[in-house]
């Protein structure tokens, strides 16, 4: 079983940079990828961003392109997502997801696992 923690959410301003971290503890993801999601209310889960565990490939959403990054920390079992810029658009409940593979797809169905999520607020 694989188990996903996400934190690093909270109540932002508009302008102000988020970093949320996932943790996996005690788990080593050889090849798999690992993504970030977001749900805003009454919307559809929507893909921000992906890479792979064993590094050296990012995928992004065009509509967060230019002020995200994806990165991960292996030592640490810890994939973090940083997002410049934010605006009240960007507020949803963003969740940390993991795929068997390599693959870096965009699609919810692709991942088996899911984080139980992290609420971020952007007000203006």
């Amino acid at each position: 079983q694989v188990q996903l923690v996400e934190s690093g959410g909270g109540l932002m301003q508009a302008g102000d940079s988020l970093r949320l971290s996932c943790a996996a503890p005690g788990r080593a993801f050889g090849n798999y990828v690992m993504g970030w999601f977001r749900q805003g209310a009454g919307k559809e889960r929507e893909f921000v961003a992906a890479t792979r565990w064993s590094g050296g490939y990012t995928y992004y959403a065009d509509s967060v392109k230019g002020r995200t990054t994806i990165s991960r920390d292996n030592s640490k079992n810890t994939v973090y997502l940083q997002m410049n810029s934010l605006t009240p658009e960007d507020t949803a409940v963003y969740y940390c997801a993991a795929a068997r593979g390599l693959i870096l797809s965009s699609r919810t169905s692709e991942y088996g696992y899911w984080g139980q999520g992290t609420q971020v607020t952007v007000s203006s």
